[in-house]
C-alpha cells in the first residue's frame, strides 16, 4: 500500500500536540496537496521538499501525492513539516523501509540542498516527545537545546540523507547528549555602582524574596545600573526553573540561545512597546515579554513613558504569574512569573526635588506624569524606593561595594529558607500562607496596625508588608518577623510619588 505514516509537532502555545503525518500515493496527474489546515509556511513545503528530493538524487513521485498533517481543526505553521513530509513520501515511495517511523518523531525545515535548518519550540517539542516514549529526529543547530530535557532520546542530523541512513540502517546516527550543564554568571556587577546604600539593600531584599521593585530618581542617579545588576544576585535557577525558561524562551522569534542556559533572563522593552508586546499575541499566540521574562527580571525604564493601557495588562499577571491569550478562534496560556524592576523620573524633565533650580515643571505637569501610574497597579509593587542623586564624593571616590557574589550567597540562603518552610518565595505566598508563615510577633502587629491607620495601606498592601517583612527577616537569620523587620518593610511602601 503506497501509504506511509509518521509522527511530528506543532506548536499551541506552550503545549506541543502531536501531529500524524499521513502521506498516500495514487494513480492519476501528478499532484502534490498537503491539507489539515496547513498555514503558508506548510504550504510551501511542496516545493521546498520537491528540490531537496531531486537534489538528493531521490526520485520525486510523478504520481498523485496528499498529505494530511492531523488532527485536521489544530493549524500548521512553519517548516517544521519539511522533514516528516520528505520522509513520508520515500517510505510510500518504497524508497525507504517503513518498520521504524513509528519510533521517532520528526521536525526539520529543508534547504532545497537537502539540507536541515534549525527549528523554533524544539525544546517544547521534544519534552512532548519524550512524554510519549518516542525518540526525536531533528537537525543539529537545534539538537543541544532539545538534549536539555533530561534523558530524552534525541538524535540530530545535518542534511535528509543522513536522516534516510539512519532509518534505512545504514548509518545510524549517534544520539544526542546533553552538553550544557551551567552557565557563568552575569559580567555586571554590583561593586560597580557608587553609593545608593539604600537602593542595594532593597534590590537585595527583592531578591531574596521574589518581590517586584521600583525606583524613582532624577537623571544619572544609577537606576539602570542597579537594574542591570539584579539578575546577578538572584539565586541560582533550580533544574526546573531553567528548563521552564529555556522552553518559552525556544518558542519567541528568535529561539533559545544554549549559551545562556541556567542563566536568569533579563528583558527590558522600549517604552513604546505595545501591549500585544508585553503579554503575547497573533494570530498563532506566541509568549510576550512578560513570559519570556520568565524567573528573571522585567525591566521597564521610564515607567509613566509606557501608555497606560499597556501598563494595566501588568496587573493580573503579576498577581497570577500566568497570562491567558484569548483570540476569536484560538486560546493560549503562558507562564508568567517575572520580577518587575520599574524606573521612573520624580517629574518629566527629572529633576524635581534634585539639582536644586534646575527644575522648570509645573503643578499640573508633574500631576500629570505621575498619573500615568494608576494605583492598582502601584499597590502590586512590593518595595517603592527613592533613588537620590549621587553625591560628588562618591562619584569621584573608589569602588567599595560588595561585589555580586558575596550579595548572592546571601539571597540565595534566604531563598533556601523560603523553599524548605514553605515550597516557594515569599512574594508568591497566598493570603492564606501568608497568615500562616508571616505572622510577627506582639510589637509587630501593634506597628502593624498603626501603619494600617496612619498610612492608609489597603488590604494588599498589608499582606505584601507581611512578606517584606519576612523576607527580611530571613535574611537575618530570624525565625520570628520582628517590629524592626516591618519597620523597614514598610519605608518602602512611602514613595513620595502622589
Amino acid at each position: 500500500m503506497s501509504l506511509a505514516v509518521l509522527y511530528s509537532r506543532a506548536l499551541s502555545g506552550m503545549d506541543a500536540p502531536l501531529v500524524t503525518t499521513e502521506v498516500h500515493l495514487a494513480a492519476g496527474l501528478p499532484s502534490f496537496t498537503i491539507v489539515g489546515l496547513p498555514e503558508a509556511e506548510v504550504k510551501e513545503a511542496r516545493d521546498r521538499v520537491r528540490s531537496a528530493l531531486i537534489n538528493c538524487r531521490f526520485e520525486f513521485p510523478a504520481r498523485r501525492i496528499t498529505v494530511n498533517l492531523a488532527p485536521a481543526d489544530l493549524p500548521k505553521e512553519s517548516g517544521r513539516f519539511d522533514l516528516p513530509i520528505a520522509i513520508g513520501i520515500l517510505a510510500a515511495s518504497g524508497q525507504l523501509p517503513k518498520d521504524q517511523l513509528d519510533r521517532y518523531e520528526f521536525a526539520g525545515e529543508l534547504a532545497l540542498t537537502g539540507e536541515l535548518r534549525p527549528i523554533r519550540g524544539a525544546l517544547a517539542m521534544t519534552w512532548r516527545a519524550h512524554g510519549s516514549g518516542r525518540a526525536f529526529v531533528l537537525p543539529v543547530q537545534s539538537a543541544d537545546e532539545a538534549a536539555l530535557v533530561g534523558d530524552a532520546e534525541v538524535y540530530a542530523a545535518g542534511s535528509l540523507l543522513e536522516v534516510v541512513a539512519h532509518l534505512a540502517y545504514r548509518d545510524p546516527l549517534a544520539r544526542h547528549h546533553r552538553t550544557h550543564t551551567g552557565s557563568a554568571v552575569a559580567a555586571a556587577d554590583m561593586a560597580e555602582v557608587k553609593g545608593q546604600l539604600e537602593a542595594k539593600r532593597a534590590l537585595e531584599i527583592a531578591a531574596a524574596g521574589g518581590h517586584s521593585i521600583l525606583m524613582a530618581g532624577p537623571p544619572g542617579s544609577g537606576k539602570t545600573m542597579l537594574a542591570e545588576r539584579l539578575a546577578g544576585i538572584l539565586p541560582p535557577m533550580t533544574e526546573a526553573e531553567a528548563l521552564e525558561s529555556a522552553a518559552i524562551q525556544s518558542l519567541g522569534s528568535q529561539g533559545f540561545d544554549i549559551s545562556r542556559w541556567n542563566q536568569r533572563p533579563y528583558r527590558a522593552p522600549h517604552h513604546t512597546a505595545s501591549a500585544v508586546a508585553l503579554v503575547g499575541g497573533g494570530s498563532q499566540p506566541r509568549p510576550g515579554e512578560i513570559s519570556m521574562a520568565m524567573h528573571g527580571v522585567l525591566f521597564l525604564d521610564e515607567l509613566p513613558e509606557f501608555a497606560r493601557s499597556v501598563l494595566e495588562v501588568l496587573r493580573e499577571p503579576m498577581e497570577s504569574g500566568r497570562i491567558v491569550v484569548s483570540r476569536a478562534a484560538r486560546q493560549a496560556e503562558f507562564p508568567a512569573r517575572f520580577q518587575l524592576v520599574a524606573a521612573m523620573n520624580p517629574c518629566p524633565c527629572g529633576y524635581l526635588g534634585h539639582y536644586s533650580g534646575k527644575c522648570r515643571c509645573t503643578p499640573e505637569q508633574v500631576s500629570r506624569y505621575r498619573n500615568r501610574i494608576s494605583g492598582p497597579l502601584m499597590d502590586r509593587i512590593d518595595i517603592q524606593i527613592e533613588v537620590p542623586a549621587v553625591a560628588e564624593s562618591e562619584i569621584t571616590g573608589k569602588q567599595s561595594g560588595e561585589p555580586s557574589a558575596k550579595v548572592r550567597e546571601r539571597t540565595a540562603r534566604a531563598r533556601e529558607l523560603q523553599v524548605a518552610r514553605q515550597g516557594k518565595p515569599n512574594a508568591r505566598l497566598s493570603v492564606k500562607e501568608t497568615e500562616a508563615y508571616c505572622s510577627a510577633d506582639a510589637d509587630g502587629e501593634k506597628l502593624l496596625r498603626s501603619a494600617l491607620t496612619r498610612l492608609g495601606l489597603s488590604a494588599r498592601a498589608y499582606h505584601r508588608v507581611l512578606r517584606l517583612g519576612r523576607t527580611i527577616a530571613d535574611l537575618a537569620g530570624s525565625e520570628r518577623v520582628t517590629a524592626q523587620h516591618l519597620g523597614e518593610a514598610i519605608q518602602y511602601r512611602r514613595l513620595s510619588i502622589d
